[in-house]
C-alpha cells in the first residue's frame, strides 16, 4: 500500500514537471502557480468539481481571457496600424482573435494536445481549442498580470507564429465565393439593404441580409455596404456548411419554384380538333326523310331537288343582301322592319315542304 502511494505522488510529480515543461515551450516563461493552467486545460466534459462541490472547468477562465485578448490586441492593432480608420482597426482585430485563428494557434503550439477532456476528440475541434488558448491566456493574466499578456502575444504569437500584416491586409471574397455556389447549383440568391443607420459617433452603418431563394440568411453589418456584404455572405456560407436543415430548406424552395416556372401556361391543343376546324357542317336528311326519299319514284326525286335547290338560291341571295351596302350605316338610319327569315329557317322550311305528303 505504502509502494503504491508513493507511486501516485512520483507519478503526480512527474506529470506536473512535464506540464511545466510544456508551458514553458508555449509560453516561454515558467508559471509561478500552475493551478491557474492546469484549470485552463480542463474541459468542461471531465465534470469535475473543487472542495465546495461547484464544476471545475475553463469556462470562466476563457471568459476572463476573451476580455483580455480583445484588450491587448486591440492596443497591439492601434499602436501598429498608425493612421488607419476604425473600420480597419476592428476588422483586423476580429480575424486576430477569431474563433478558427485561435483554434489554429493553439493547434500550432501544442495547446490542443494539453487539453484534457472526456470522449471529445480535440485534434479538428476548432471551438475547443479557441476556448483552451482564452483560457490560457486568462491564467496568464492572473498568475503574471496584463504585461505579461501583451508580452506574450507580441513577442511569441504577433513575433513567431502570425504575420500581422498578411492577417491585416488579406481580403477574403466571401460575397464571390457565395455567389459561385449558388451560381453552380442554380439558386437564386441576393442581397437586400435592411438599414442605414449612424452609430454613436455619427459613422454610417449599413445592414444587409442574404437571401436564398427567398428564405432568409444571414445578416451583415458594417461601416460600409460592401463589408455589410462580405459579413453577411460569410455567416451564411457558415451556416450553409454546418445547418443540413437550411441547405434541405433552399433546395426545396428551389424545387418548388422550378416546378412552378415548367407548368404549361396554357391547355395543349387538341390536333385531331385542329384538322377538323376547316370542314364546313353539312346539311344532311334525317334518318326517316332518307327511307322516304329512296321510295321516291324518279320523277318525284327530281322535283323535290330543283324545289330544294331553288330554297338554296333564294336564302344565299337573302343573306347577300342583308350584308351588301351595310358598312356605312349607322344605327339610326337602319330601318325598324320586320325580321326577316334566315338562311336555316328558309332551309328548314324548303325540306319540310320537299318531303312532305
Amino acid at each position: 500500500m505504502i509502494v503504491n502511494f508513493i507511486d501516485r505522488c512520483r507519478l503526480l510529480v512527474q506529470d506536473e514537471k512535464d506540464l511545466r515543461r510544456a508551458l514553458f515551450g508555449i509560453l516561454g516563461f515558467y508559471p509561478h502557480h500552475i493551478e491557474h493552467y492546469k484549470q485552463a486545460l480542463l474541459h468542461k466534459s471531465v465534470g469535475r468539481r473543487n472542495e465546495k462541490g461547484k464544476p471545475l472547468n475553463n469556462e470562466r477562465l476563457e471568459f476572463l481571457g476573451d476580455a483580455v485578448l480583445d484588450a491587448v490586441v486591440g492596443d497591439i492593432v492601434y499602436r501598429r496600424f498608425e493612421g488607419k480608420r476604425e473600420g480597419f482597426l476592428t476588422n483586423t482585430r476580429s480575424k486576430l482573435v477569431s474563433r478558427d485563428t485561435l483554434g489554429k494557434l493553439a493547434q500550432e503550439m501544442g495547446i490542443t494536445q494539453l487539453i484534457k477532456s472526456a470522449g471529445h476528440s480535440t485534434s479538428h475541434n476548432s471551438y475547443m481549442s479557441g476556448n483552451a488558448f482564452e483560457a490560457l491566456v486568462g491564467a496568464i493574466y492572473l498568475d503574471r498580470g496584463y504585461d505579461a499578456c501583451m508580452r506574450f502575444m507580441e513577442k511569441r504569437i504577433l513575433a513567431q507564429v502570425i504575420n500581422i500584416d498578411k492577417v491585416a491586409y488579406k481580403e477574403v471574397n466571401f460575397k464571390s465565393k457565395l455567389l459561385e455556389w449558388s451560381q453552380k447549383n442554380r439558386v437564386k440568391m441576393e442581397f437586400r439593404d435592411l438599414e442605414q443607420k449612424r452609430d454613436s459617433k455619427n459613422s454610417p452603418v449599413f445592414v444587409t441580409q442574404v437571401f436564398i431563394e427567398d428564405i432568409e440568411g444571414c445578416k451583415g453589418i458594417g461601416y460600409s455596404k460592401k463589408e455589410s456584404q462580405q459579413q453577411a455572405s460569410k455567416d451564411t456560407l457558415l451556416r450553409l456548411r454546418r445547418e443540413p436543415q437550411f441547405i434541405d430548406a433552399v433546395f426545396a424552395a428551389k424545387g418548388d419554384r422550378t416546378k412552378m416556372e415548367e407548368e404549361p401556361v396554357m391547355a395543349v391543343p387538341d390536333p385531331e380538333r385542329e384538322q377538323q376546324d376547316f370542314i364546313i357542317e353539312q346539311h344532311r336528311l334525317s334518318a326517316p326523310d332518307e327511307k322516304k326519299y329512296a321510295a321516291w319514284k324518279p320523277d318525284e326525286r327530281k322535283s323535290a331537288e330543283m324545289e330544294l335547290a331553288g330554297s338554296y338560291a333564294a336564302a344565299d341571295s337573302a343573306d347577300g343582301h342583308r350584308q351588301s351596302g351595310t358598312d356605312d350605316l349607322t344605327f339610326d338610319d337602319v330601318p325598324v322592319t320586320p325580321r326577316e327569315k334566315t338562311r336555316e329557317e328558309i332551309i328548314a322550311e324548303a325540306e319540310a315542304a320537299a318531303f312532305a305528303g
